[in-house]
C-alpha cells in the first residue's frame, strides 16, 4: 500500500532510513503516541475483531498492520503517500480491536493522531472535498442553529411534496446509488429540537435519585427528536430531575475521527462550561458514538493545562441511557403492548400467538469504548411479553461507523450485507439498537432486504413498552 523511501541512509541499527522527513512524516512522528505505538506486540489477536480484515485478508487492513504503516512513516522507513492516508481512512474507527488487545493499546488514539496530521499536510484532497469539510465541520455542525435551519429545510423537503417530485422525476438517480438509498429511508426531521419541544428542565416523578443532564447531539436532535423526548420522559420516570443546557454544542467526534482533533477540542470545551454550570451528577447520552467521544473528553484534553481538570470532571460523569436506567434508575415493570391486547407507540401490535421477538445491534462504541455493551441487554430482558435473541456476531460493525457509509460505500455495503444475514437467523420482529447511525444503516439493510421487520433505537422501543405498562395499570 506504501512504496518504499527513494533517499535513504544507514541508521545505527541498520535499517535504511529517509535523509529528511516530509512535512507529513514530521507530522506523525510528532503527533503519534510513540508509548501506543511500542506497546503493540503484534500478536494478531486484533485480526479476528477487525471488520476490514476480515473482508480482506489484507494486513495492512488491520489494526496490526495500520500501527506498522504508522510505526514506519513516523520513523523514515516508509513514505506517507496517498495510499497511506487511504489506508488511514478505510479503518472503521469501531475500536473492536481495542478488548481484543492484551496490550490494552489505544488504537482509537492512534488512528486519530494519524488523521490528524494527514489533514494539517495531505496534498491529495481535491478542492470540492477540502470545501464540503470546511463546510461541515467548521459551518455546520459546530452551529447549533444552523442544524436546526438544515432539519426545517428537510422536513419542508419531506413534507411539502418535494421528495414525492424529486422521487418522481428521477432526479435522485442522478445521486450516487448509496446516497439515493440513504434519502429514501431517512426519518422525518425537525427544525425544532427536544429543548424547543419542551424546554430545559424536567422534574423527577417520586423520591429524586440524581439530577442528570441530557446529551442531545445533532443529528440526534434534527432526525431523531422524539427519541430525545422519550429519553426524557424515560427518565424521570425513573426518578432523575432532567437538565438540557441549551448552550451546549456537538460533541465533536466526527470532527475527532476525521483529523478535525482542534475543532474537537473546542467543541469539548464549550460542553464542559454548558454541563458544569448546570451542575449535574451524570451527562447522559443516548447515542453511542457521542457517549463514547464524550466520555474521552479527558485524553482528548490532557495535554491543555486550563482544561485538564475539566475535561475529568466531564468524562467521569458521562454514562448511556441504558446503562443509567439499569444501575441507578426506579423503573416500572415494563411489558410490551401484545401482552396487553394493544400496540405501543414505536412497536408491532403483536407477532401472532408467540411474544414479540427482538434483537440488538451493538453500538460499537457503546461496546467497545464505554463498556456498556451489556445494560441494553439487561433493560431488554426485564421486559414481559417479549422475547430477546441474541443475534450472532452481534458485536460486529454494522458499517455505519459515523460518516464511514457515506465515503467508503462499498466497504460499508459489504460488511451490512454480512450483518443482515446474521440478522436474519434471529427470526426477530424488531431489531433495536443504541446509536442513530447504526439505526439508518439497519434501516438501509432492511429496505435492501425487505424482511418487514422493524428497526428502532431501544429508547423508542422501551418507552413504548412503558406506555403499554402504564396503560395496563390502569385498566
Amino acid at each position: 500500500m506504501v512504496k518504499t523511501l527513494e533517499r535513504q541512509e544507514a541508521a545505527t541499527d541498520g535499517a535504511p532510513r529517509l535523509t529528511k522527513l516530509s512535512p507529513l512524516a514530521a507530522s506523525l512522528k510528532l503527533k503519534l503516541d510513540e508509548d501506543q505505538l511500542t506497546n503493540c506486540m503484534r500478536c494478531g489477536f486484533c485480526l479476528p475483531a477487525c471488520p476490514t480484515f476480515r473482508e480482506t485478508g489484507v494486513e495492512a487492513e488491520s489494526p496490526r498492520g495500520r500501527i506498522a504503516l504508522m510505526k514506519a512513516a513516523a520513523e523514515g522507513l516508509l513514505a506517507p503517500d496517498a495510499a497511506f492516508e487511504q489506508q488511514m481512512y478505510h479503518c472503521l474507527g469501531c475500536r473492536a480491536c481495542e478488548p481484543a488487545c492484551p496490550a490494552d493499546v489505544k488504537y482509537g488514539q492512534l488512528i486519530e493522531q494519524a488523521r490528524e496530521a494527514i489533514e494539517e499536510h495531505t496534498t491529495s484532497r481535491r478542492w470540492w472535498v477540502k470545501a464540503v469539510r470546511t463546510a461541515v465541520f467548521k459551518g455546520l455542525f459546530p452551529k447549533q442553529n444552523r442544524m436546526r435551519m438544515l432539519g426545517g429545510a428537510l422536513r419542508l423537503y419531506q413534507r411539502s411534496g418535494l421528495a414525492r417530485l424529486a422521487r418522481g422525476a428521477g432526479v435522485l438517480k442522478l445521486l450516487p446509488k448509496h446516497l439515493a438509498e440513504m434519502e429514501a429511508i431517512m426519518p422525518e426531521a425537525s427544525g425544532r429540537g427536544v429543548v424547543e419541544r419542551i424546554g430545559e428542565r424536567h422534574a423527577a416523578k417520586g423520591e429524586r435519585i440524581a439530577t442528570v443532564g441530557l446529551f442531545r447531539g445533532c443529528i440526534m436532535d434534527m432526525l431523531f427528536t422524539d427519541t430525545n423526548v422519550k429519553t426524557v420522559e424515560l427518565l424521570t420516570e425513573a426518578g432523575f430531575d432532567v437538565v438540557i443546557p441549551p448552550s451546549q454544542n456537538c460533541c465533536g467526534a466526527l470532527h475527532a475521527h476525521s483529523g478535525e482533533v482542534e475543532d474537537a477540542k473546542a467543541l469539548a470545551r464549550r460542553n464542559i462550561e454548558a454541563f458544569r454550570a448546570a451542575g449535574v451528577d451524570y451527562i447522559v447520552s443516548n447515542a453511542g458514538g457521542c457517549g463514547a467521544i464524550l466520555s474521552e473528553y479527558d485524553h482528548l484534553l490532557h495535554h491543555d493545562e486550563s482544561w485538564k481538570e475539566g475535561g475529568a470532571w466531564f468524562a467521569k460523569r458521562v454514562i448511556d441511557i441504558s446503562d443509567l436506567l439499569v444501575r441507578y434508575g426506579r423503573m416500572p415493570s415494563l411489558a410490551h403492548a401484545a401482552s396487553a391486547g394493544a400496540a405501543p407507540e414505536g412497536g408491532p401490535s403483536s407477532a401472532g400467538s408467540r411474544p414479540v421477538r427482538i434483537t440488538y445491534q451493538d453500538s460499537c462504541h457503546l461496546r467497545n469504548v464505554m463498556r456498556a455493551g451489556d445494560s441494553p441487554r439487561r433493560l431488554m430482558r426485564s421486559i414481559a411479553g417479549v422475547e430477546f435473541v441474541e443475534m450472532p456476531e452481534a458485536d460486529r460493525c454494522c458499517g455505519s461507523a459515523g460518516i464511514y457509509n457515506l465515503t467508503q460505500p462499498e466497504m460499508a455495503g459489504q460488511i451490512l450485507e454480512k450483518k443482515m444475514a446474521c440478522v436474519g437467523t434471529t427470526g426477530a420482529d424488531v431489531v433495536l439498537t443504541s446509536n442513530p447511525g447504526c439505526l439508518l444503516q439497519m434501516k438501509l439493510g432492511e429496505a435492501r432486504h425487505g424482511a418487514g421487520r422493524e428497526v428502532l433505537h431501544i429508547v423508542d422501543f422501551v418507552h413504548g413498552c412503558m406506555r403499554a405498562d402504564g396503560a395496563k395499570a390502569r385498566e
